[in-house]
């Protein structure tokens, strides 16, 4: 098997492709040279740089390609419509930034609250106005997060000690699935923006979720945190709430129009903030740690592998990582039978006869005699006809519902 690493992958990730057998080409292509040769390759991995067209993805698919993936959180740049349609898998790597990102949103909350940055510009340029610079302290305020899955979850962690904790997600009841041991106390997006002293955005999605409404609902002395996506947030909207004293501050590391690369001899980047004084401006460095990148790599190396490997759905954007996602009703039937040829085909006919659709049948060895225990999850009961039907084939033991 072959990947194309087109936007490039830390060693560690490479070495994992290497221990797994898998072979590694991190020669970059251009999009035209992209939809030659991206048949020959069994996966696809990019970073942000890299447009997965549907062009790409179609010439993929004609050919060897069965798994595209994005190393980090987003996946803006893959068309995931087309990879449904020719059936290729993508998933992403959303962990490995995620202490990364939380610790770069404190600091902009720090920054902010201290007066760090501004500090920093009136010091090197030779001004002394330390009464200017009175700041505020973090401890006993409160941070309403908007988004709480990983990151807004690592964030809460990092100031638990000292702040209130209050979130809102549109998904709470995944939420509080995941993290059933959070600390965060969840209310409503217009209870969380109302009584937070800091906002910090770590949602998904697609469009404004801080708007000039939301913005009506916070405190004038309340900060706004966007290490998330630029569009998350109405910049005109904020731009006015800032200027006109209507928000205390915000901590901004993304925009909705960013450079595609670092500039060189002159300057590339226009930020709307860049005339306020109570503004601090990063550039997309959430997941710009070496650990970050690394583990980053690690997490894309790791999924991918196992699809390839061992047909594993984690991490999967475009399809259920678990049959419990699809949210369909399953009926479990085990099966404890033979390992021999033909046991699968002879269960699947069965089964098909009596108009059952098999939707997943994870198989494992018990013992050490050539047996196994597979359990098959059906989107229909099965009728006591059908086990009877089954019970007596030669190579079953035992079916039970």
């Amino acid at each position: 098997m072959k990947v194309l690493l087109n936007d490039g992958l830390n060693k560690e990730g490479i070495q994992l492709f290497e221990e797994a057998g898998i072979q590694t080409d991190t020669r970059k292509r251009n999009l035209s040279s992209l939809v030659q040769e991206v048949e020959e390759f069994d996966a696809l991995i990019v970073r942000s740089a890299t447009q997965v067209t549907p062009e790409v993805i179609r010439a993929g698919a004609e050919g060897k390609l069965k798994i595209i993936g994005r190393s980090g959180v987003g996946y803006e740049n893959v068309d995931l419509e087309a990879a449904i349609e020719y059936g290729v898998v993508v998933k992403n790597a959303p962990s490995g930034n995620t202490n990364a990102t939380a610790e770069l949103a404190l600091g902009l909350m720090y920054s902010l609250s201290r007066n760090i940055a501004r500090a920093d510009a009136l010091s090197r340029s030779g001004f002394w106005k330390k009464k200017d610079l009175k700041g505020a302290e973090l401890s006993h305020k409160t941070l309403g997060i908007i988004g709480c899955g990983r990151i807004g979850q690592r964030l809460s962690e990092l100031v638990n000690a000292y702040m209130t904790v209050i979130g809102y997600d549109p998904d709470l009841e995944r939420v509080m699935a995941r993290f059933p041991e959070s600390r965060i106390t969840y209310k409503s997006k217009d209870e969380v923006l109302a009584e937070a002293d800091y906002v910090s955005i770590h949602t998904a999605g697609n469009g404004v979720v801080v708007g000039e409404r939301e913005i009506a609902l916070m405190k004038p002395s309340a900060y706004l945190i966007n290490v998330a996506r630029g569009e998350y947030v109405d910049e005109r909207a904020l731009y006015e709430a800032l200027k006109n004293g209507r928000l205390a501050g915000a901590g901004i590391d993304v925009y909705s129009r960013e450079p595609e690369k670092d500039a060189t001899d002159t300057p590339n980047f226009n930020s709307p903030f860049g005339d306020l004084p109570n503004v601090v401006l990063t550039q997309h460095q959430g997941a710009s740690t070496d650990r970050a990148q690394q583990k980053t790599s690690e997490e894309i190396a790791n999924v991918v592998i196992d699809y390839l490997l061992r047909g594993d759905f984690s991490n999967a954007v475009n399809a259920g990582e678990t049959i419990q996602a699809e949210r369909r009703q399953v009926y479990p039937l085990f099966v404890h039978h033979s390992d021999v040829p033909g046991a699968f085909a002879t269960i699947d006919g069965v089964l098909a006869a009596n108009k059952i659709n098999i939707r997943e049948n994870p198989s494992r060895q018990i013992g050490r005699n050539g047996e196994v225990v597979t359990v098959y999850l059906l989107h229909q009961q099965v009728g006591e006809g059908a086990l009877t039907q089954l019970r007596g084939l030669d190579m079953v033991h035992s079916a039970k519902m």
